[in-house]
């Protein structure tokens, strides 16, 4: 309508004031409701003209989006396991940091496998105390069966040399004796030796095995009791927490509330353009924004990146062949944008419904020494058109409040 308004003075109105004044031609005389197309048919063509034309040119090198929001980031409070609620932390509305505890679940499952894993552990280490003092035993019968076999073996020695020198004191016999005593004893030794061996293995690899593997155990033990304490992951606020004591929550049939964390870094804007104006919305451009969370207020926007694909031609591999026809939805190229001066934004909540105007910026084009006449009142033409469109945005930034609250009910 404004463009209309706008284009008519420049066509309509001189044609009628030509008619008017030059032809004597007067309003309800000459120019009547049924001749009024043939009389000022040159401005109304003309006129018609000039307001495709600007709005055209306004609507692409100046695009505007109503679809324009600052998402944030949500994290549903699920437990681990599942289970009945038996301790409660926190209250609705509530404000927690990072590892804070929430709400605890039965954990008299854990609590049970925590000790028995804890004397699993004693219990092997008692074993090895026993195990040390069963090695002592060992080496000790291992220098017993040691000291036996040294004897027998010093006297074969001695009375062996004695029979090989003729010595009828020793007979044949006792030292055939002797030998089988001395084998018997080898025999002995060999014993305690390999027992002491098995005391040693089991001391020493045995039992630290054991152990390694209880020791494990509890770990995971108390990893799972751990998990019957559920925290928050990050710093935020609590919302739609109304767990009770008794409450039975599970990681996939309940959840107990959603935590919307702290903003975290520069807040930024999304809008969704349409496609034609891929060619002007580029990082760099600025925009103007106006939200209904803060009304009769424009704030100044810059495009930092711009999304290289348009989500409307995704598509995830399944059993049927893609039809391209099944996609009706043109879909939108979606455009991030960052406050020019963040404190413009600090009354707007997180994810306000926003209406942005993106502006065409020739001036680099215009500083060009090589330019053509043409092409510099052209490019004029595209930044004073952008007046007319950001006129338009406060236009719509003072009705937009009006609207809601009248015409559209509370």
């Amino acid at each position: 309508m404004f463009e209309l308004l706008l284009c008519s003075l420049f066509t309509i109105l001189p044609d009628y004031l030509f008619r008017r004044y030059k032809q004597g031609k007067r309003i309800g005389k000459e120019i009547t409701l049924f001749s009024v197309w043939y009389e000022l048919r040159y401005g109304i063509v003309g006129c018609a003209i000039l307001t495709i034309t600007l709005i055209a040119t306004i609507f692409y090198f100046h695009p505007s989006t109503m679809n324009v929001s600052s998402f944030f980031r949500t994290v549903t409070i699920l437990p681990e396991k599942g289970g009945r609620v038996v301790e409660i932390y926190v209250d609705n509305d509530q404000v927690v940091a990072g590892g804070d505890p929430l709400f605890r679940i039965d954990n008299r499952v854990e609590r049970e496998a925590v000790a028995m894993a804890e004397q699993r552990i004693a219990e092997i280490l008692a074993q090895m105390d026993v195990t040390r003092a069963d090695l002592a035993v060992a080496e000790g019968n291992v220098e017993q069966a040691r000291g036996a076999y040294n004897q027998v073996r010093d006297e074969l020695e001695v009375k062996a040399d004695l029979l090989s020198r003729g010595n009828n004191a020793v007979s044949r016999r006792e030292v055939e004796r002797l030998e089988v005593s001395l084998t018997t004893r080898q025999g002995g030794l060999n014993a305690a030796l390999a027992s002491m061996t098995v005391i040693e293995t089991k001391l020493q690899s045995l039992l630290p095995a054991q152990l390694a593997n209880a020791q494990a155990a509890l770990r995971s033990a108390e990893a799972e009791l751990s998990k019957t304490v559920v925290r928050a992951g990050v710093a935020g606020k609590i919302q739609q927490f109304a767990l009770q004591v008794g409450d039975y929550v599970s990681p996939v049939l309940r959840p107990a509330g959603i935590l919307i964390p702290e903003k975290d870094g520069e807040t930024i804007y999304q809008a969704g353009f349409a496609q034609i104006a891929t060619q002007v919305v580029k990082p760099g451009v600025i925009t103007e924004v106006t939200c209904a969370s803060l009304p009769f207020e424009i704030i100044p926007m810059v495009v930092t990146d711009v999304q290289p694909v348009i989500a409307a031609g995704q598509f995830r591999p399944t059993d049927q062949l893609l039809d391209i026809t099944d996609r009706t939805r043109p879909g939108t190229f979606l455009a991030k944008m960052v406050p020019l001066y963040p404190e413009t934004i600090r009354d707007v909540p997180l994810g306000s419904k926003c209406v942005a105007n993106a502006y065409t910026n020739t001036h680099d084009q215009l500083e060009d020494p090589d330019i053509g006449t043409g092409r510099w009142l052209f490019l004029h033409m595209v930044q004073t058109v952008g007046a007319v469109h950001a006129i338009l945005l406060r236009v719509q930034a003072l009705i937009w409040p009006i609207q809601t609250l009248v015409f559209a009910g509370h």
